[in-house]
């Protein structure tokens, strides 16, 4: 079972790839139903000026027009990212069965560090939940990201100066 977690996160891992060689951070989400991928993005916040860009929104989007349903009962999202307040009450109201994610977001994650939206008993559905799958390459592409746009930031010339 773990490794046909590790494989759906590898996917999810290559979407995030995507996402930084675009200049986006760098998360990566896909949904998966009965064996196969029926969903997939990366965050594209930055290239559409969309705050809702998210790449899980996009993945359920993806998914839910697979399906030709909002609901996406029997799927699973793997993100390598720990959702959002937004793409946790996305993943709530997809009807989603299981969410799998890489590394916790401790400033904005809503699934175990800020909040547990997705598992919340005062909602009409609840979402099977497992992290840490991939955690460490998960969080080592957010810091090679993060590191690098600090060192941009740190060569570029000054406004002020």
């Amino acid at each position: 079972m773990e490794r046909d977690h590790e494989r759906w996160m590898r996917l999810a891992l290559l979407e995030a790839e995507e996402a930084a060689r675009e200049g986006e951070v760098p998360v990566g989400a896909v949904v998966v139903r009965e064996e196969r991928v029926i969903g997939r993005g990366h965050n594209r916040v930055e290239g559409t000026n969309d705050p809702t860009a998210h790449a899980e929104i996009l993945a359920i989007g993806a998914a839910a027009e697979a399906l030709g349903s909002r609901r996406l009962e029997g799927a699973a999202l793997y993100v390598t990212l720990e959702p959002c307040f937004m793409c946790a009450g996305a993943i709530v109201l997809a009807r989603l069965d299981r969410l799998v994610f890489g590394a916790t977001d401790p400033k904005a994650g809503a699934c175990v560090s800020l909040a547990g939206v997705v598992q919340d008993p005062r909602l009409n559905h609840r979402v099977d939940l497992l992290h840490g799958i991939l955690e460490d390459e998960s969080r080592a592409l957010l810091e090679e990201f993060f590191r690098k746009k600090r060192e941009e930031d740190e060569g570029a010339p000054r406004e002020d100066a």
